[in-house]
C-alpha cells in the first residue's frame, strides 16, 4: 500500500511540472530581464567616458554608420565604430555629444570635465624680438601660424589616433602642457604642447601612423617645423627641429624617422616641443600616452 501511494504521489508531481502553466513559470524564470531594464545607451553599442581631463584626447564606441555630432562638428566613425574628439585646456563641461544610432533614437551623451591645476613657467635668455616682435616680424608670425593653423583642418578616415601612441625621442620632460608661459617677465599664451629635452640632432620618430601635411624648417618663433595627421582631425607638431627628413604629402609609420631635435626658432637651448590638437583644439600628448 505504501508503495502505492508513493507511486501515485511521484507521478502527480510529474505531471504538475509538465503542465502549460508550470512550464510557462520555468520560462519566465531562466529568460535574462528585458531590454528595457538594461541602460539603453549600452544596449545601443554607445560607449564613452563618464568623466575626461582637461587636455584630453577621447574615444568613443558607436554602432557603426551613426551619425556623432560634437562641439558643431559632425565626428567621422571608422568601419568598427570608433569616433575621437579632443577636450580643450580651459574647458569646463559637461561635455555633450549627440549620438543618432542606425536603428535607435538619438542619444544625448553627457561627459563630466575634471579640472586641473595649471602652474608659472619662467622662462629667461630668449631673444627678445621674440617676445615683443616689431611690427612686420609680428605679421610674418601670423602669416605663418595661419599655414600652420590650415595644415590642421584636413579630417579624413585615417586610423592612427587609434594606435597606441609611442614617445617621439626619449628625454626629460622640461615643459608641460598648459602651463602658462612667462618669457622674459612678460607672460605670454599657455604652453600648447610638452617640451622633451635632448641633444641637439638626436633622431625624432613618428609616434604614430600618419601623413606629413606641413614641413618648413625656417619659421620665426618655432623654426623647424612638422605637421603630421593621423585622421579624424587629429594631429602632432614637431617644433624647433634641427633637421626636417620628410616632404609634405608622405605617409609615415609609427616610429618612422621624421626629423631631428634642435633649438631653432624661440628656444633657450636644444629640445623636442611635441604638440597635438584636434583641429584647432590642443590636447596634452603626455595624457595621450598614458592612455596606453
Amino acid at each position: 500500500m505504501m508503495r502505492s501511494l508513493a507511486s501515485m504521489l511521484l507521478l502527480g508531481m510529474v505531471m504538475a511540472l509538465a503542465s502549460p502553466a508550470a512550464a510557462q513559470k520555468r520560462t519566465e524564470t531562466a529568460a535574462p530581464p528585458p531590454a528595457i531594464l538594461r541602460d539603453a545607451a549600452d544596449v545601443l553599442g554607445i560607449v564613452f567616458p563618464t568623466s575626461v581631463s582637461q587636455g584630453a584626447m577621447v574615444i568613443g564606441r558607436v554602432p557603426a554608420d551613426s551619425v556623432v555630432r560634437f562641439a558643431d562638428r559632425s565626428l567621422l566613425v571608422t568601419p568598427y565604430g570608433s569616433v575621437v574628439f579632443g577636450v580643450g585646456r580651459d574647458e569646463t563641461g559637461p561635455l555633450q555629444v549627440s549620438v543618432q544610432a542606425p536603428h535607435g533614437p538619438a542619444r544625448i551623451i553627457s561627459i563630466a570635465v575634471t579640472a586641473r591645476d595649471w602652474p608659472i613657467e619662467n622662462i629667461n635668455g630668449v631673444p627678445p624680438s621674440t617676445v615683443n616682435p616689431p611690427k612686420a616680424i609680428a605679421e610674418r608670425i601670423a602669416s605663418e601660424q595661419a599655414r600652420v593653423s590650415a595644415a590642421r583642418t584636413r579630417d579624413d578616415a585615417r586610423t592612427g589616433f587609434a594606435q597606441a601612441f609611442s614617445w617621439p625621442v626619449k628625454g626629460r620632460i622640461s615643459g608641460r602642457f598648459g602651463n602658462q608661459r612667462v618669457y622674459n617677465g612678460t607672460p605670454k599664451s599657455a604652453h600648447s604642447g610638452m617640451d622633451i629635452a635632448a641633444p641637439s640632432g638626436t633622431p625624432v620618430k613618428a609616434p604614430a601612423d600618419g601623413v606629413i601635411t606641413f614641413a618648413d624648417p625656417g619659421l620665426y618663433l618655432t623654426g623647424g617645423t612638422v605637421v603630421l595627421d593621423h585622421g579624424h582631425g587629429v594631429s602632432s607638431n614637431f617644433l624647433h627641429l634641427s633637421r626636417i627628413d620628410v616632404n609634405v604629402g608622405d605617409s609615415v609609420k609609427q616610429d618612422q624617422v621624421i626629423a631631428a631635435v634642435g633649438a631653432t626658432g624661440r628656444a633657450t637651448g636644444p629640445h623636442l616641443h611635441w604638440g597635438m590638437s584636434w583641429f584647432d583644439v590642443r590636447i596634452d600628448p603626455l595624457l595621450v600616452l598614458e592612455r596606453n
